[in-house]
């Protein structure tokens, strides 16, 4: 966006406050795992509690069972889960674990797609190489990168063309199962289930990134909303309450290929700390109360709403994308429904449109590329008074252009 970082100092509920003391409404959300708001006073004072017993054993505790266990009981999938530190480990973790299982070297993953920051993974990936213009990062050996082959979201077509070239040489499809790394873009009604019967017909396996969208949509995985069912899933981001997290689940056929039961050597020694774990069951017991969920779709339906009569109150071109509490403004646009489309955004008035917003008191995710999150925390106050700062921000907008 240019100009200087901003440099938040606390934060409380759905406000942070930045180094000079201004408040702004937050929709970055720590990027997803503040559902309940930031400090949520419960989560802070488990964490206060468990900090006094200690940080980290480099030992089994009862807290990661009891994680697991609810993890499990609302995802039927995740018979077995193992906990790693962020959403990059997940993602190396379940590639090795297909890898192990089918005997084949490459996967498949989807043009504006983000699974971490590990070597295979950042080829034609979206979240901040989107946002820079740099796909493929330095560093990456041409011979890893070779074994990643990259389709169009939602294209079933070129899936099956790779299949038919070299059957043999794919181990698994790999998907966010919405979209939230090229702004959010939800797939057709099939797609994700379609990929697993591609998969599945050809012998690899499908592995759904559900780091951003695990709980998030609903209470349990998203894959649940368009009816598939993968093979393997990845978990972040909420499950450890906005402590670092991350975890691949399973069935017990393929999480047991990890070491010590299996050959595939898995390790970390922070993962699965006694912190992050108190923290992601505190979140997800408040999670499970009735209307939480309800309450999130209802304002993510006001703000939806409220930012559609903007833009076209005001004339400005864009579009509003939506998948519950996740949402994407694009500006230059009238509908994006994948990376190539998300890329003729324009980015220059969304550096604009930021700056007015922050200007205003509203501090939305720095990039046209990234998901706005709405928490618990937010108000229909909040969001109505950030549907004014759009108004205005956007006026300014067609203004100077």
């Amino acid at each position: 966006m240019g100009g200087a970082p901003i440099f938040i100092e606390r934060a409380s509920g759905a406000y942070v406050f930045d180094a000079d003391q201004n408040r702004l409404i937050d929709y970055v959300g720590s990027y997803g795992p503040a559902i309940l708001g930031h400090a949520h006073p419960t989560i802070a004072g488990a964490l206060a509690e468990q900090a006094r017993l200690g940080f980290s054993f480099g030992a089994p505790t009862a807290l990661e069972v009891e994680l697991a266990e609810m993890i499990g009981a609302a995802i039927p999938l995740a018979e077995k889960v193992r906990l790693v530190s962020s959403g990059t480990e997940a993602g190396m973790t379940a590639l090795r674990i297909a890898r192990a299982a089918t005997g084949r070297p490459g996967f498949i993953k989807f043009d504006g797609c983000y699974h971490g920051h590990s070597d295979a993974l950042l080829v034609r990936a979206g979240s901040g190489a989107l946002t820079l213009g740099v796909p493929d990062s330095a560093g990456v050996p041409e011979a890893l990168a070779a074994l990643t082959q990259v389709a169009p979201w939602d294209a079933l077509a070129v899936v099956e063309r790779y299949f038919s070239a070299d059957e043999k040489r794919v181990a698994a499809i790999i998907v966010e199962t919405v979209a939230a790394n090229m702004g959010v873009v939800p797939a057709s009604a099939d797609f994700i289930r379609e990929l697993g019967a591609i998969a599945h017909r050809h012998g690899a396996l499908l592995i759904c990134d559900e780091v951003i969208t695990g709980f998030r949509l609903h209470y349990g995985a998203a894959y649940d909303l368009v009816g598939a069912t993968p093979d393997l899933m990845m978990l972040g981001k909420i499950i450890g309450g906005g402590m670092p997290i991350g975890a691949v689940a399973g069935p017990a056929a393929l999480m047991d290929l990890l070491a010590p039961t299996g050959p595939v050597y898995q390790a970390g020694t922070l993962s699965g700390n006694p912190l992050s774990v108190r923290a992601g069951l505190e979140t997800l017991k408040i999670l499970a109360q009735p209307g939480q969920y309800e309450r999130l779709e209802e304002s993510g339906a006001r703000l939806e709403r409220g930012l559609r009569k903007a833009l076209a109150e005001t004339g400005v071109r864009g579009c509003v994308n939506r998948a519950g509490s996740l949402l994407t403004l694009f500006l230059g646009v009238e509908r994006v429904s994948n990376a190539e489309e998300a890329r003729k955004a324009d980015t220059a008035a969304f550096t604009r449109y930021f700056r007015e917003m922050i200007a205003r008191g509203i501090y939305i995710p720095p990039s046209q590329f990234e998901a706005m999150f709405i928490s618990l925390a937010h108000t229909e106050d909040d969001i109505d008074l950030t549907i004014a700062a759009a108004r205005e921000a956007l006026a300014e907008l067609k203004q100077t252009r």
